[in-house]
């Protein structure tokens, strides 16, 4: 978050629990609140809705993207097509930011998890670190449904929560060099998916082999801010059988997805 000398308060409706911070000349962050929890996830997630409506309706001349993260929303724009000041007089067109709920639906993702061997290193070394079985620890993980809070990190990597309490705990003392694509995670309150091979802190307790990240799909990510994801539990002859059909691109990804939901 930016220092409090570069934050400035909105003006007019915007006001509203929501404050501006300076990023550079093409871009400016919406700050919306200070913490990881629902409530500010939902406001983020509304707001981002809000504006691209606004944007396809053929307003926001010059805008390129908007990034969402856990308590605020990054707009980046063209600068020889508009400026700061422009499009924050066109946002005074939206709600307050405290009015702001999401209550699009969102989609529910049913993703198959292996446990089993090499699929979850950290398996009991996390259960015996918690205080509770293996069994209980993978029973927990899977019989939650989580949220997509953001993607960031790598492309298409999802940070979802929250764990239950007795699964939290902090990063790994020492990370990895080398996770895994596919690796299903947890630190702190979140759990996750690592989309592609990359260094790493959390704590390994399976592998999906449903691919994340997808350059070549019309939308490469997967999972989007605001969706649900609950975890199925596959044995390790299941899980190669999986991870065959994706390197094949024979996946049908849309069988792992139900009804959208209210968010």
């Amino acid at each position: 978050m930016a220092a409090e000398s570069n934050v400035t308060k909105v003006t007019s409706r915007l006001r509203e629990r929501m404050r501006v911070a300076d990023a550079g000349d093409q871009a400016f962050t919406l700050v919306l609140g200070d913490r990881i929890a629902p409530e500010v996830v939902d406001t983020v997630t509304a707001l981002d809705r809000q504006i691209s409506a606004l944007h396809q309706a053929g307003g926001l001349s010059g805008l390129i993207e908007t990034v969402p993260t856990f308590c605020s929303l990054t707009v980046i724009y063209d600068p020889l097509q508009t400026s700061r000041q422009q499009l924050l007089a066109e946002l005074e067109q939206l709600p307050p930011a405290d009015t702001l709920r999401s209550s699009a639906a969102s989609r529910l993702w049913r993703l198959p998890v292996c446990y089993e061997g090499d699929c979850g290193p950290d398996l009991e070394a996390t259960a015996a670190t918690l205080g509770i079985s293996v069994e209980t620890l993978i029973d927990q993980h899977r019989q939650s449904e989580y949220r997509v809070y953001m993607l960031g990190f790598l492309p298409g990597f999802p940070f979802m929560g929250d764990l239950p309490p007795a699964l939290q705990l902090p990063r790994r003392t020492e990370p990895r060099l080398r996770v895994p694509p596919g690796s299903v995670a947890i630190a702190g309150a979140l759990t996750a998916i690592y989309p592609s091979e990359s260094p790493g802190g959390w704590h390994l307790l399976g592998q999906c082999a449903v691919p994340l990240f997808d350059p070549a799909r019309p939308q490469p990510s997967l999972l989007q801010p605001g969706d649900r994801v609950g975890f199925t539990a596959v044995n390790a002859a299941e899980h190669r059988r999986l991870q065959q059909a994706a390197e094949a691109r024979a996946l049908d990804l849309a069988a792992f997805s139900e009804a959208e939901v209210a968010s």
